[in-house]
């Protein structure tokens, strides 16, 4: 039965409104945290009976949040790009060797896909405790790698699945070592992978907040821990004001990424 085009009509523009409002209930409490951002008063209000910059100026000046953030930008850089190499290799080796136990090494490394964030920082602490380990940074650190490896791998695993061998097997046939297909056919062809990889992990790393509570100290605190410790204390709007400068740093990185590299090929998801 063919369509009349008024009704083909009035399905498209119901299909945009549902779109629309699903998207205007997603976006709706950040849309409140942002306005609520800009009151004058010390206390969290909306609608704001007056507009100010000054929760903006202490969100820069709090010594914690500046502390947080260069400390969470430590364990992201370092976390992210050692996840990258180790589950890079594990990906790789699970993926092309048969060996002993390949099934459980798979299942223990994307196992905190699935356990929670706080059971492994729990775990983590009280190994670091009994190994006379304190909560420093390599401590921080290696919680992170455990909780971004997963996402790197299942990064790996896709491309390596598209990944043409006759490739491999063409520069093998020139007479190019295993070293030098790796690096020179293999990780190139990798990269879209490895770059999303990274991506996730780095995002991950940054703002995990529930493994990292328990294995950091004062000193090492990212900026998620000092954003609890905040709100632990204060009720004023300075979390909404930081909640916006993170909309729009991260908005603004994406967005550079896009114009310079391409999300479609830093995700794996180019059509081409």
């Amino acid at each position: 039965m063919k369509r009349s085009p008024f009704a083909t009509i009035v399905l498209r523009w119901s299909g945009r409104m549902l779109v629309a409002a699903i998207l205007l209930f997603v976006l709706l409490p950040g849309i409140v945290v942002a306005i609520t951002a800009f009151n004058d008063r010390a206390i969290l209000a909306f609608p704001p009976q007056a507009w100010s910059l000054r929760w903006f100026w202490r969100a820069f000046s709090y010594s914690d949040f500046g502390r947080g953030f260069w400390n969470g930008l430590t364990v992201t850089l370092w976390a992210s790009s050692i996840a990258l190499v180790v589950g890079a290799a594990f990906a790789i080796a699970i993926h092309r060797y048969n060996f002993i136990l390949k099934s459980l090494l798979e299942g223990i490394l994307l196992s905190p896909l699935i356990i929670p964030h706080y059971t492994i920082g729990l775990g983590v602490l009280i190994l670091a405790s009994q190994a006379g380990m304190g909560r420093g940074f390599p401590l921080v650190i290696l919680t992170h790698v455990l909780l971004v490896l997963p996402f790197v791998m299942r990064s790996t695993f896709i491309s390596l699945k598209n990944l043409d061998s006759r490739l491999e097997l063409a520069a093998s046939s020139l007479g190019a070592r295993p070293g030098r297909v790796l690096l020179t056919v293999t990780v190139p062809l990798l990269l879209p992978g490895l770059l999303s990889g990274w991506l996730f992990a780095a995002i991950l790393s940054f703002n995990e907040f529930t493994a990292t509570l328990f294995v950091s100290s004062q000193a090492t605190q990212t900026l998620p821990v000092a954003m609890y410790n905040y709100v632990r204390e204060f009720a004023d709007p300075t979390l909404a004001a930081l909640s916006v400068i993170y909309i729009a740093v991260t908005a603004l990185l994406l967005s550079l990424a896009n114009a310079f590299v391409g999300l479609g090929k830093i995700l794996n998801v180019d059509a081409h």
